[in-house]
């Protein structure tokens, strides 16, 4: 038996997804929340290291950001604390683990190839899921819908 609820399987008939999903719009608030800080950290790695140097240390501090904070028990970075969503694995309803958010920070290059349509493919996709979404095998909700504190430390 799972401690952790995974979202529910659709209903018959149904074309929407199987639990509430996050919108495109708090992801993007999020996605904004997390990006610009990292940005800067940029910026100040590569004005003091070089570019090459900078370049190597900001992906490694993206990696063990988004590898820890989205493969925690929470699911969450601060942009998705500050907009109330959470990362969750698809097929269990728990955690990710770090290696999965690594996939997952890795997997977002895929999705911004293509003019950016990895992330807008939640747009029309049945789960709501980006490409990286479905490479780490996640979805992304809402915390009222799937709260932190339920779930065991």
């Amino acid at each position: 038996m799972s401690l952790y609820a995974p979202p529910a399987p659709p209903a018959p008939g149904t074309s929407g997804p199987s639990g509430p999903r996050a919108s495109f719009w708090r992801r993007f608030g999020a996605a904004l929340v997390d990006g610009i800080p990292l940005f800067v950290v940029n910026i100040v790695l590569r004005s003091a290291f070089g570019l090459g140097v900078g370049a190597a240390l900001s992906i490694v501090i993206g990696v063990t950001y988004f590898g820890f904070f989205e493969g925690s028990a929470s699911g969450q970075t601060i942009g998705k604390r500050a907009l109330g969503i959470r990362v969750i694995d698809y097929g269990t309803g728990g955690p990710l683990g770090f290696g999965r958010g690594v996939v997952r920070y890795f997997a977002r290059i895929l999705s911004s190839i293509p003019c950016l349509l990895g992330y807008f493919w939640m747009l029309w996709d049945r789960e709501k899921q980006t490409w990286h979404d479905k490479l780490a095998s996640d979805v992304v909700v809402p915390v009222w819908a799937y709260p932190v504190s339920s779930w065991p430390n």
